[in-house]
């Protein structure tokens, strides 16, 4: 019995070290995982945040090269019919959606769905009043109209997203 009691002296008090030394391992690796974990994504954030910010930026210009006023300066009418006008139109608002396509990845889903719906809005206006206008009507004429009812409106759409765009921005940053 007495080498019983002497062995369970000598290990009772060695197995209460290896756990106390084990949990505190434990803890330190968990800690120094953490703490590795925290600094790439404090460094992906870094190299991340300069590409959200031009991504917000082509998005504005974007929303802005689309507006009425810009596209219809952009885009001579020359001597073209209204249904060709209107064509070219609507290919420079698809050119221009389709080369900020890959800004989607950098913001938020309801600013993408603002983008997205003030290019589809854009596009129905444009529809909407070349349908309105005379069979034999030219590009200056869809121009013109296009002009009008822009005026008409309270807020564009791309005014809208780009409002929604910039307050994501100021609350982000």
């Amino acid at each position: 019995m007495d080498v019983f009691l002497d062995t369970f002296r000598f290990v009772f008090p060695s197995l209460l070290i290896l756990i106390a030394v084990y949990l505190m391992m434990s803890n330190y690796f968990d800690n120094e995982d953490k703490r590795r974990k925290a600094e790439y994504r404090a460094h992906n954030q870094r190299q991340a945040l300069p590409l959200r910010l031009q991504a917000y930026e082509r998005l504005a210009l974007f929303l802005e090269r689309i507006s009425p006023s810009s596209l219809l300066v952009r885009v001579k009418s020359g001597s073209l019919t209204n249904g060709e006008y209107l064509l070219l139109l609507q290919k420079a608002i698809r050119d221009e959606f389709e080369h900020n396509l890959s800004q989607q990845i950098y913001v938020s889903d309801d600013v993408w769905e603002y983008v997205v719906t003030a290019k589809s809005a854009m596009v129905s206006l444009l529809n909407t009043v070349s349908a309105k206008l005379e069979p034999g009507a030219t590009g200056a004429d869809l121009s013109r109209a296009l002009l009008n009812a822009a005026m008409e409106m309270k807020q564009l759409p791309t005014q809208a997203a780009l409002k929604h765009l910039k307050a994501e921005v100021a609350y982000e940053f």
